[in-house]
């Protein structure tokens, strides 16, 4: 329970179909936080809504792992030139790897979250899919999950758009039924973004700016760590009027690549290999899936590719993704999850 409408609605209706249910919420983060779900504020909400619902409620200290696994490679990630996703390495090692271990030990049956996403049975075998709302869709983050987590995981939310998860909220007489929705990085404030935590814990590059075609030095950034591919905020455009995007980040030699987005367009992505076990189905070299490269992105068909790696063949040309993103890869004919990998390059 993060203290947020969703997993309060979560609790709610496992409650009134019959389950006995514990509230949980995970400290994570240690240090000053204005947004994310770490705040005492979210604590205090949680407890709250536990206490409407009349459920134990525990408070679990993952500070430590957090830290180790989340926020030590968002900072290094960075410092390698790399655009990490703190959000999924979150749920990857602390809410569905740590968490799920500690409920097994204390003999509960299923960990329930307040995920806009849907877990389906066929033949005794446990599927991801989207949830109903497409707006708020959150199998994207949810991509990495095997087998063995769905069969314990309850997404009781995933069937309802979120108007509707407020007004099942309201009925419930809970607190956190208008709460708006959390959408940042719960350990960078936003009113001091990533620069400055970044600065706190490492020297950042400064870099030139740089027309990838013409070579004209278009500006300079202050941190180069935190110029992604693909980007064209705070990027100027150039003498012909027209934006630019990233296309390179060199932090070995100061230097940021930009061009027009005709320029930077690419056609594969090369994927992690190591991370892809095709665990609910056995995709080959040259089967077709669609892909998400966001969280809020539009999915895109592509054709999958083996060599000495794995790649997707894109079907049409999109703006590059950053080292270190994620993509998951869905089927075509339905809304159904397939792999999650991580993103090593764009070509």
């Amino acid at each position: 329970m993060s203290g947020g409408v969703d997993s309060s609605v979560a609790a709610g209706l496992l409650i009134e179909e019959g389950h006995e249910v514990v509230g949980a919420t995970l400290k994570l983060w240690g240090g000053a936080s204005d947004s994310g779900c770490c705040s005492v504020a979210d604590v205090d909400d949680a407890r709250r809504v536990a206490q409407v619902l009349g459920i134990d409620h525990h408070v679990f200290n993952y500070t430590e792992e957090f830290e180790r696994h989340v926020v030590a490679p968002f900072v290094e990630g960075h410092l390698a030139g790399r655009s990490p996703n703190p959000c999924i390495e979150c749920n990857r090692h602390i809410k569905f790897d740590l968490l799920f271990e500690r409920a097994t030990r204390l003999g509960f049956d299923a960990v329930a979250t307040g995920h806009h996403a849907q877990v389906r049975e066929s033949e005794g075998r446990h599927y991801l899919t989207r949830g109903a709302d497409d707006q708020k869709d959150q199998s994207y983050v949810l991509g990495y999950l095997q087998e063995g987590q769905l069969a314990m995981l309850l997404l009781p939310i995933g069937h309802l758009n979120k108007s509707d998860v407020r007004v099942e909220a309201e009925r419930l007489g809970l607190r956190t039924w208008d709460k708006p929705d959390s959408q940042d990085v719960c350990f960078i404030e936003v009113s001091k973004g990533r620069e400055v935590f970044l600065r706190q814990r490492a020297a950042l590059t400064t870099a030139d700016i740089v027309d990838a075609r013409s070579g004209e030095v278009l500006g300079a950034s202050s941190a180069a760590e935190l110029m992604t591919v693909g980007q064209r905020r705070g990027v100027l455009p150039g003498r012909d009027g027209e934006r630019r995007y990233v296309s390179r980040v060199d932090l070995a030699n100061g230097r940021v690549e930009v061009g027009t987005l005709e320029e930077i367009l690419v056609e594969r992505l090369q994927l992690e290999a190591d991370s892809m076990s095709f665990a609910h189905d056995d995709l080959v070299d040259g089967d077709d899936v669609l892909v998400q490269c966001s969280a809020h992105g539009a999915p895109q068909r592509a054709t999958l590719r083996r060599d000495s790696s794995w790649w997707l063949e894109l079907h049409v040309p999109s703006r590059p993704v950053a080292s270190g993103q994620s993509v998951v890869l869905y089927r075509l004919d339905d809304p159904t999850v397939v792999e999650g990998a991580a993103i090593v390059s764009s070509s």
